[in-house]
C-alpha cells in the first residue's frame, strides 16, 4: 500500500514541475527564441506523468480480484 501513496504523491509533484515548465517554456517564447533545452524541458515530466497516470488509473480495476471471496449458496 506503500508504493500507491508514493506513486501518487509522485504523480502529483511531477504535474507541478510539468506545469512550470510550460509556463517558463511560454515566458521564454515571449521574450523571443528560447533555448532547445527549455523547449523540450516539459517532455520528460509529461512521459512520467503519462506513465504514472496510466498506472493509477489501472490501480481500481486490478485490486478488484484480489476481494474477499464470496461464499457459495
Amino acid at each position: 500500500m506503500k508504493i500507491n501513496k508514493a506513486i501518487r504523491q509522485g504523480h502529483r509533484w511531477l504535474s507541478i514541475l510539468f506545469t512550470v515548465s510550460v509556463i517558463a517554456n511560454f515566458a521564454a517564447m515571449a521574450l523571443g527564441e528560447p533555448p532547445m533545452w527549455l523547449v523540450y524541458s516539459p517532455l520528460l515530466p509529461l512521459a512520467l506523468l503519462m506513465f504514472s497516470g496510466l498506472y493509477l488509473f489501472a490501480l481500481p480495476y486490478l485490486g478488484k480480484g484480489r476481494s474477499a471471496p464470496q461464499a457459495d449458496i
